[in-house]
C-alpha cells in the first residue's frame, strides 16, 4: 500500500514538473512600459517610492527575460535628445530621430496603497546613517494595484491587488526612512524583503496575464517578395514560425466615452519566417501577391 502511494505521489509530481515546464516555456515576448507608481500609501522618505518600485519592477521584468521592457521614465531625456538633433548642432549620422520612441503593447501602471512596518521588543540598539541595530521585532507590510493596459484602445485588461509580507525577529537591522527603497540597507529590513515580495508576484502575475494577450507586430517594409517584420529574435521569433497578416479598417469609436473599442481588421496574407535578426526578420508571403502586403499592416499569431 506505501509503495502504491509513494508511486502515485512520483507520477503526479512527475506530470506537474512537465506542466510547470509547459508553462514557464518562452513564447514571443510582449513589448511592455512601466509608468511610475503613485504612492498613496501616506509613506514618505528622501527617495520618491513610487519611481523606485516602478524602477525595481522595470529590472525585474526585464530579469524575468519574458518581456521587452521600455523605459517611459527615461522619454523625457530621450526626446530632449531629439530635439537637440533637430537644432542642427549635431551630425545627423549619430542623432536620434524625432518621433521615434518605440510603442509598447501593455501598459503597466499602479498605485502603492500600503507601505508599513510595526515594530515591537527589546531597545533600539546602535543607530548610526538611518540604520538601527537591535532587538526589534518587526512585521512588514506592503500592498499595491496594479493595471495592465492595452496602448492601442487604452481599455483597463486586468487590475489586481498584488502584497508582500516579512517578518523579523531577534537581531535586526531597522530602517528610519532616510533612504530609498531601492538601496542595499534598505533592502536587508523587513520591509525591504516585502517590498521584493510584492515585485516578485508582480512580476508572475504581470507574466501569467500578459500570456492571453495575442502577440502583435508590425510590417516595416515589403521588398524583393519578402515581409519585414519589427521583431526578431529579441522577441523569440524564430525561423519557421507562421502568422497572419491584417490590413486594419476604421476605428470604432464609443460615441460616449471617445475610447476605441476595435477595428475591423480584414486579412491579407499569411507569412511564415525565414530568416531572423536581432531586432527584426524576413518573412515569405502565401494567400496574396507581395504588393497587397503594406508597411503598417498588422501581424499577429495564427
Amino acid at each position: 500500500m506505501r509503495f502504491f502511494v509513494f508511486s502515485f505521489i512520483m507520477a503526479l509530481m512527475m506530470n506537474l514538473s512537465v506542466a510547470t515546464e509547459a508553462y514557464c516555456a518562452k513564447g514571443l515576448k510582449k513589448t511592455v512600459a512601466v509608468l511610475s507608481f503613485q504612492n498613496d500609501s501616506g509613506y514618505s522618505s528622501m527617495g520618491d517610492i513610487g519611481d523606485d518600485f516602478s524602477m525595481q519592477l522595470n529590472d525585474a521584468l526585464i530579469q524575468s527575460g519574458d518581456f521587452i521592457v521600455l523605459s517611459r521614465q527615461d522619454l523625457d531625456a530621450v526626446f530632449a535628445e531629439q530635439d537637440l538633433a533637430t537644432s542642427g548642432r549635431m551630425a545627423k549620422s549619430t542623432t536620434a530621430k524625432t518621433g521615434k520612441a518605440v510603442s509598447s503593447q501593455i501598459l503597466v501602471k499602479g498605485r502603492i496603497t500600503e507601505f508599513d512596518e510595526q515594530k515591537s521588543g527589546g531597545g533600539q540598539g546602535l543607530s548610526l546613517y538611518g540604520v538601527s541595530l537591535g532587538s526589534n521585532k518587526a512585521t512588514a507590510h506592503v500592498a499595491v494595484i496594479i493595471q495592465l493596459i492595452d496602448t492601442t484602445t487604452g481599455e483597463i485588461l486586468d487590475s489586481q491587488r498584488i502584497e508582500g509580507d516579512a517578518k523579523a525577529g531577534g537581531f535586526s537591522i531597522g530602517y528610519s526612512g532616510d533612504f530609498g527603497i531601492s538601496t542595499s540597507s534598505f533592502k536587508k529590513t523587513p520591509l525591504g524583503k516585502a517590498v521584493q515580495m510584492a515585485i516578485d508576484r508582480a512580476v508572475q502575475h504581470i507574466t501569467k496575464k500578459s500570456s492571453d494577450i495575442p502577440w502583435r507586430g508590425r510590417v516595416m517594409l515589403v521588398k524583393n517578395g519578402l515581409v519585414y517584420v519589427n521583431s526578431g529574435s529579441n522577441a523569440n521569433l524564430s525561423s519557421g514560425d507562421s502568422f497572419a497578416v491584417y490590413r486594419e479598417g476604421e476605428a470604432l469609436i464609443d460615441p460616449d466615452t471617445g475610447m476605441e473599442l476595435g477595428r475591423e481588421n480584414a486579412k491579407i496574407a499569411d507569412i511564415k519566417i525565414t530568416e531572423v535578426q536581432d531586432k527584426f526578420s524576413k518573412a515569405s508571403i502565401s494567400g496574396a501577391a507581395s504588393s497587397e502586403v503594406a508597411k503598417g499592416d498588422l501581424i499577429l499569431e495564427k
